[in-house]
């Protein structure tokens, strides 16, 4: 498509960088449209499919309606699985904190217990704390 004479290569420039700007904003688009889709927990699968038919065959209808008819909570449905994962990280941030191997000073705290109790003798008691020391 040809916007200006060939004269003035820098409006073609620009005219190129708009298209290309253009293209990639109407990919994110439908990617976006796409994954929001399927992410809609109450969609069911009919109507998902429905919905991926009628923007594969007429995508610039497709995406205009979705937006229309759905795109209010996209936001919210994208907040939501942000909010999951969120607290699927904490969890695990917690349960692997609380996993760590015990300190020296809880090491050597569980071995005077035994001793004090009598399941361990002085000298096992005095071995197993240089090698915790050590």
């Amino acid at each position: 498509m040809v916007l200006a004479d060939s004269s003035y290569p820098l409006l073609n420039a620009f005219w190129t960088i708009l298209e290309f700007f253009l293209l990639v904003l109407w990919i994110w688009l439908v990617i976006m449209v796409f994954i929001d889709i399927f992410r809609s927990a109450d969609l069911s699968g009919g109507a998902k499919a429905l919905w991926v038919l009628f923007v594969l065959i007429i995508p610039l209808l497709g995406v205009l309606i979705y937006l229309i008819d759905r795109g209010g909570t996209m936001q919210d449905r994208a907040r939501q699985q942000a909010q999951d994962r969120d607290d699927a990280f904490r969890q695990y941030v917690q349960q692997t904190a609380s996993a760590a191997p015990p300190s020296t000073a809880d090491q050597l705290t569980t071995l005077a217990d035994l001793r004090d109790r009598g399941m361990i003798s002085n000298e096992e008691f005095e071995s197993q704390k240089a090698k915790i020391l050590a």
